[in-house]
C-alpha cells in the first residue's frame, strides 16, 4: 500500500488528474452495465462516485495526493466488486 502512495505522489499533477478521470470513466462504464442488468442501486452508487471524482479531480490531483490514493482504492474496489459478481461481462455485437 505504501508503494502505491509513493507512486501517486511521484506522478505529476496532470498524470494524477488523468488517472482520476480514467477511473471515473471506468466507474461510469460499470454503472451502465449494472443498470442494463437491472442493478439500479449499484449503478446509482457508481455514477455518483464517478461524478464526485470528476468534479474533484483537479483538487485531489493538485492538493491532496493521499486522499487521491484513497479515492482510487475505493473506486477500484467498486469495480472489482462488480466484476466479482459478474465475471462474464456483456459483449455487444451491435453494428452501427
Amino acid at each position: 500500500m505504501e508503494e502505491n502512495t509513493k507512486l501517486i505522489k511521484d506522478l505529476s499533477i496532470e498524470e494524477r488528474e488523468e488517472i482520476l478521470v480514467d477511473i471515473a470513466r471506468s466507474l461510469e462504464d460499470t454503472a451502465r452495465e449494472a443498470f442494463v442488468e437491472g442493478n439500479t442501486q449499484f449503478a446509482a452508487i457508481s455514477n455518483n462516485m464517478a461524478e464526485a471524482i470528476r468534479v474533484n479531480a483537479d483538487e485531489l490531483a493538485r492538493d491532496d495526493p493521499e486522499n487521491a490514493e484513497l479515492v482510487l482504492q475505493q473506486a477500484a474496489a467498486m469495480i472489482s466488486q462488480f466484476e466479482a459478481v459478474h465475471p462474464y461481462r456483456m459483449v455487444s455485437m451491435a453494428v452501427h
